[in-house]
């Protein structure tokens, strides 16, 4: 597993720490106590170490990333916090802090406003809706401790049924965090601050983070203003047991700057589009989310972790305004879910079973609009969706350095749409339900102490979302198949020591999938700027995700230079499909490597390059159109100390002109693909102070 982490002197390394062994007689091996500067293993270090523990029992790619060291950078995305998760692909730039996530191929679509393909979670609770959708779905990168990445099937540790994979997000708690300020500045307009205060005291604490966030865009019609409230607080019942109550409030109010053709971009990219302005495009949600988590330890070889988590979204959102048809969206989304998880230790076994299970609503009406105001009612909308995952992991470690790791996945879920059409009466009732078993078996092999070898071969699947099957191909009520299909992974990953003071460290997959009815959307001709989704036969998705860090001393632990390289090369194709034939998937390049070279003295400085390389990827599944490549350069720098930190960063020095989005078509030819605009010569500086 590669991570971030901070060592004794002051610098950032991707390292792998297993965290189980085997001796020879087949015995699990238990780990010392871990010390910090002579003090006993704090909490904090405690939650890390158990991260690891459980990814280093995960045969395929998985990367955890701390995110306190984030803030050595601006990081406003989740695009800015995945930007060395090799596998990714992440786009910013369409609005001021939302990200296209595309994992192992995942949501390479005309559709992909949805979000579908990664399940998000926090603290294990679900935040992706119950169908699969992270349409509305707001997480503040620096609002988490940690994140667990776990591409395509290796995130049936956290019971997930996606293409793409999930991604956890660790709470801070009072226990775990400092009182903190924090405050960024920047290019485009961008203020960003928080501040995060907590106690304890004796069983019981709690921690309230307020952020807010103003940003005027690059671009036309971009302005944002978003404010958030993330507070949970923790009571120790006993030695044994622990419940902790989450609140998160998010306001978030977006003007929309939309994709742009080619000759509009051409003549100037940073435009908004034409149709925008006058429309008065915006992207508004409100939501708040309760949670409620308990963890027992119900012995010293077993753990029990019972939540349950609600949460209510507001959207309003006008987005189509043309000489055919307008559109705005006003609707409320409430998701019910809930988790449990046991852990139990048995001689060579390690056993994890579980549950999630979410439901869904979606009420509200689709409008027509004139500049932004809400006008008659086109749609009423009363959309519902289940989903229940149930899943059974054993990792044996049967054989000194060897583990096998095997289990299943059963999924069942119901997606129901009921769209009826405000004039006429007539209701669209597509509706169906999706089960599924998901078998898995993997091996490990430790090569070394700190290095190991790893394969797989699992079942994936993913149901449609209700956003696809409201936009069904099909002219009747009838529904879209699942995606499924076989994954097979091969990988190794670990960390050398370079002479007495150095070290390096790699984390390196391959994997290859067939999958079936992969939904995609082509354009509907009687509505330009809407698709309709459909299930294409057969696809095929492979790649190669590698992550290499090092730490070089120079003539001692003071001065230190810290590469870091992440490379995915990507091979999404249809396969032999009647119409695209063996073309390739768009959106997605076919490699990017993203890096940087740091410089760290033991004073706390710090200074180096980064750099982006992104290859060509197609815009229309015909392959008709050419999306360039670029080359981005920056630089970072800053100082550290015990309780305050200060950095300075530029981002796209040489002011690369370059395509961030593609909005997907069927083919250029027919129907031109539109495109957005990537972020110009940007400077930002922040500050951090530990109270």
């Amino acid at each position: 597993m590669s991570r971030f982490i901070r060592t004794s002197f002051p610098c950032y390394l991707l390292t792998l720490l297993p965290i189980t062994a085997v001796s020879a007689d087949n015995a699990p091996l238990e780990l010392a106590p871990v010390q910090v500067e002579g003090q006993a293993i704090s909490e904090a270090e405690a939650t890390r170490t158990e991260l690891q523990r459980e990814q280093s029992l995960t045969p395929g790619g998985v990367t955890l990333v701390e995110a306190e060291d984030l803030k050595e950078r601006s990081v406003v995305t989740l695009g800015d916090m995945l930007r060395y998760v090799p596998g990714m692909w992440t786009a910013t730039g369409s609005t001021g802090d939302g990200t296209f996530i595309s994992s192992r191929g995942s949501n390479l679509d005309a559709v992909a406003y949805d979000g579908n393909g990664m399940k998000l979670m926090i603290d294990g609770l679900p935040v992706t809706a119950a169908d699969g959708n992270n349409h509305n779905t707001f997480i503040d990168p620096l609002a988490a401790r940690y994140a667990v990445i776990a591409r395509g099937a290796n995130a049936m540790t956290y019971g997930a049924s996606t293409l793409g994979g999930a991604i956890n997000f660790i709470t801070p708690t009072a226990r775990t965090a400092d009182n903190e300020a924090y405050l960024s500045v920047g290019s485009h307009g961008t203020v960003q601050n928080s501040v995060t205060g907590g106690v304890v005291a004796g069983d019981f604490d709690g921690l309230v983070t307020v952020e807010q966030r103003s940003y005027d865009g690059f671009r036309g019609h971009q302005e944002q203003q978003r404010g958030g409230v993330y507070a949970n607080t923790g009571w120790q019942i006993n030695d044994k047991v622990e419940n902790r109550f989450y609140v998160t409030y998010v306001d978030n109010d977006q003007e929309l700057p939309g994709s742009l053709s080619q000759a509009q971009f051409d003549e100037d990219p940073y435009q908004a589009n034409p149709s925008n302005i006058p429309g008065n495009f915006l992207y508004d949600v409100e939501k708040w989310r309760v949670a409620n988590r308990t963890e027992s330890n119900l012995s010293d070889t077993s753990n029990l972790v019972v939540g349950f988590s609600f949460e209510d979204q507001s959207l309003y959102h006008p987005i189509v305004e043309n000489p055919f048809f307008s559109l705005l969206i006003d609707n409320d989304q409430t998701t019910f879910g809930t988790t449990v998880r046991y852990d139990k230790k048995l001689g060579n076994h390690d056993l994890l079973l579980g549950l999630n299970y979410g439901e869904t609503r979606v009420k509200g009406g689709n409008y027509q609009h004139s500049g932004g105001i809400r006008g008659a009612l086109s749609t009423k909308v009363d959309n519902q969706a289940d989903n229940l995952e149930l899943f059974a992991i054993d990792r044996w470690h049967f054989a000194e350095r060897w583990t096998l790791v095997y289990g299943a996945q059963a999924v069942t879920g119901s997606r129901e749409v009921s769209n009826v059409d405000a004039a006429s009466g007539v209701e669209r009732n597509p509706k169906d339900d999706y089960d599924s078993i998901n078998p898995r078996l993997g091996m490990i092999y430790q090569l070394a102490d700190l290095s190991e070898l790893f394969a797989n071969v699992s079942k994936l699947y993913e149901a449609p979302t209700l956003y696809q099957l409201e936009d069904d191909v099909q002219a009747n009520n009838e529904t879209l198949d699942p995606m499924q299909g076989v994954v097979g992974e091969v990988g190794t990953r670990g960390t050398a020591p370079l002479g007495q003071a150095s070290q390096w460290n790699w984390e390196v997959s391959v994997y290859y999938a067939q999958i079936e009815d992969e939904i995609l959307s082509i354009d509907d001709p009687s509505a330009p700027g809407t698709s309709l989704a459909t299930n294409i036969e057969d696809t095929i998705h492979a790649g190669v995700e590698a992550l290499f860090g090092a730490s070089l001393a120079l003539g001692s632990n003071a001065q230190r230079i810290e590469p870091v390289f992440s490379l995915t090369w990507n091979d999404f194709t249809f396969d032999d499909d009647p119409l695209y034939a063996n073309n390739h998937l768009p959106v997605a390049p076919e490699f990017f490597i993203k890096g940087e070279v740091m410089y760290r003295h033991g004073n706390g400085f710090f200074a180096g390059p980064t750099f982006d390389i992104v290859d060509d990827r197609f815009g229309d599944f015909a392959n008709n159109k050419d999306i360039e490549g670029y080359e981005l350069l920056g630089l970072r720098t800053g100082l550290e100390r015990d309780n305050w930190e200060v950095y300075l960063e530029g981002r796209n020095l040489t002011d690369e002109v370059y395509v961030s989005n593609v909005s997907v078509s069927d083919n250029e030819a027919v129907n031109p693909v539109s495109i957005q605009a990537g972020e110009p010569r940007s400077f930002y500086a922040g500050v951090r102070f530990d109270f």
